[in-house]
């Protein structure tokens, strides 16, 4: 794809990078922004450097926030003792669209995953067991994907938290196995964890089977 301007191709290289977004799709987005008003197109590329840098990281969950807290942990209404556990802020983000869930959450920003060389410390593990310590958990409901590496960090998470006197679910099997939250119907994710069952790993790593 040959394009006129350097500039062009810079923007639509850049746009591309973006997860899902392929060189056309950028091109026509760069076309896009050259037909908007100046000033939209600079409240545009203002709002993304904002973001970048000055989101911040829940000092609690790890949820993105405008402050040290985020606006779920500070609300007084949610359910301190009830934490939902997920792999990363778009779970978090799907699960909060149901709109049935009333607890708080924790953001592990990763799974267990040792081919990939993701073990315990580096994800937010360590501050999950700290809130634990601390009793404000009563229970942690696990809602990451149902994948291999999603039971073997459930299986992990386990072990430590229960002898903290936290009681571990998961949410309900209506998730397919090997499916992302995110990309599951309100309806499926709500019932899912409306329907949690408690978790047991005597056995080990829960299998594929419900």
């Amino acid at each position: 794809m040959n394009l006129p301007s350097r500039l062009m191709e810079d923007a639509v290289e850049a746009f591309a990078s973006l997860p899902g977004i392929g060189r056309k799709t950028a091109l026509r987005m760069v076309l896009h922004l050259l037909r908007r008003d100046a000033a939209d197109v600079d409240r545009f590329g203002a709002a993304v450097v904002r973001l970048r840098r000055e989101i911040r990281f829940c000092q609690t969950c790890r949820n993105a926030s405008d402050a040290d807290v985020c606006s779920i942990c500070a609300n007084p209404t949610r359910n301190k003792g009830m934490v939902c556990v997920v792999e990363n802020i778009r779970d978090l983000l799907a699960i909060e669209q149901t709109g049935q869930y009333h607890g708080r959450y924790h953001v592990l920003g990763g799974v267990i995953s040792p081919i990939d060389g993701i073990g315990p410390d580096q994800l937010e593990i360590a501050s999950l067991l700290e809130r634990a310590k601390a009793g404000e958990i009563r229970e942690a409901i696990m809602a990451v994907p149902p994948t291999i590496e999603g039971d073997t960090t459930i299986y992990y998470l386990s072990n430590r938290l229960e002898p903290l006197g936290v009681k571990v679910s998961t949410i309900a099997r209506g998730v397919s196995f090997g499916g992302d939250l995110e990309y599951v119907d309100e309806l499926t994710l709500a019932r899912s964890i409306a329907t949690r069952r408690p978790y047991s790993n005597a056995a080990g790593p829960e299998s594929s089977n419900p």
